[in-house]
């Protein structure tokens, strides 16, 4: 039953400033024919040794922004601020109750509340640098080795528990963003969502996505890699997780999937099993791509071969600065291809380069059909005719 906003928001806000009482609130979402500042906003106390303060942590595209307000009037300032934000959604749990809030096309608000079966304390510790989507004792990391028997994050994976928590930021951001915006249907449990991971491997990636996103909607995860030995590891890993994943062995170019999936995932295929990776997700219609691309060898040789045009020859002349340009054309060729396919592009960093060289992201949304023509296609032709390239991605796509 729908109830006046404004009521309801000040009841959370109650809830929210009551130290005592508020175990975690999370905002996220966005109300009809609006766009918050944040995409999505966690509230927590934390006890300091200047004493407790309210935690807020906010997310934009690709990172977290942690700041810390003192009970009182800095407390209620930054509260207020958040709930003047057009968010579509708000999750409020208390020690007793957990409180949901949906705000309506009508800007009305649905509240569901329920009671714990038992009360429960807070965790007002702050030595987290941001709120974690998957805790580093997850049985998904425990199963994978990225974390020990215990549950405690095996120092030598470090890097990969980073990796790995930083992709499904940015998958979540993805999909909330593609659902809010109507790319991207709205899943049922009849009809899941349905994701494959192009070159999964050891599927870090895949039992993570799934883990994560099962929480908030109904998904089908399907992970594709070429080793036989893959396919046996990971569904093994599936069964004792209990996990309802798929493992099929093909490669990234001539993998058949049936129905066709509608997101997308290739963490770090190598040099030109990205494109493979892009062209196969246009092939499908994918609604939602997101690929890590791993090294760029295939533009670097053309690079090597070809006369470099004027007046760029001090761009080639070092190895270490062609490698780079390297890099840059072929992401930014591929952005263009797939703009030309109908799909909106970013290209993001998804990790910091402190813990992967390798940390670049294109996030393509389809958003209308292929362009034939116009300035996108226009400054693509220059591209390629003035340095003489020859993308692998284009010659796939035909």
């Amino acid at each position: 039953m729908a109830e006046p906003l404004l009521r309801e928001l000040n009841r959370l806000r109650g809830l929210i400033l009551d130290p005592d009482v508020l175990v975690k609130a999370v905002a996220s979402g966005r109300q009809k024919g609006e766009q918050p500042t944040w995409r999505r906003a966690e509230l927590r106390y934390v006890d300091l040794k200047s004493g407790r303060h309210l935690q807020i942590t906010t997310y934009d595209a690709t990172q977290a922004h942690t700041a810390n307000h003192a009970e009182g009037d800095a407390s209620r300032d930054a509260v207020d601020a958040l709930l003047d934000e057009p968010f579509g959604n708000w999750h409020v749990d208390t020690t007793t109750e957990t409180h949901q809030l949906r705000v309506t096309k009508k800007l009305e608000a649905v509240v569901h509340t329920t009671e714990r079966a038992a009360p429960v304390e807070a965790d007002r510790g702050h030595d987290r640098d941001k709120s974690r989507l998957l805790p580093e004792d997850d049985p998904v990391f425990v199963a994978l080795g990225i974390s020990d028997k215990d549950g405690r994050l095996k120092p030598s994976r470090q890097a990969k528990y980073r990796q790995v928590e930083e992709f499904l930021r940015l998958l979540d951001a993805s999909i909330t963003d593609a659902l809010d915006k109507g790319h991207l249907r709205r899943p049922t449990a009849e009809d899941p969502l349905r994701i494959v991971d192009l070159g999964c491997g050891n599927a870090y990636l895949t039992f993570a996505a799934e883990r994560y996103l099962s929480q908030k909607l109904p998904v089908r995860l399907t992970g594709v890699d070429v080793k036989d030995q893959s396919r046996e590891h990971n569904s093994a890993v599936a069964r004792d997780l209990g996990v309802d994943a798929e493992f099929v062995v093909g490669t990234i170019g001539g993998v058949e999937l049936d129905p066709a999936p509608e997101v997308v995932l290739a963490l770090h295929a190598c040099d030109t099993a990205t494109d493979e990776a892009l062209a196969r997700a246009v092939a499908w219609g994918a609604q939602l791509v997101l690929a890590a691309p791993c090294c760029h060898h295939d533009i670097a040789a053309q690079l090597r071969k070809a006369p470099t045009p004027a007046p760029y020859a001090m761009l080639t002349r070092h190895g270490i600065l062609r490698e780079r340009l390297a890099d840059t054309l072929t992401d930014g060729l591929r952005a263009s291809l797939m703009r030309q396919q109908g799909y909106r592009v970013d290209v993001v960093q998804f990790v910091e380069s402190q813990h992967t060289p390798r940390n670049t992201m294109l996030r393509a949304v389809r958003t209308g059909s292929p362009v034939k023509g116009g300035s996108v296609r226009k400054e693509y032709d220059e591209l390629v005719g003035t340095w003489g390239l020859h993308p692998k991605l284009a010659e796939l796509l035909g």
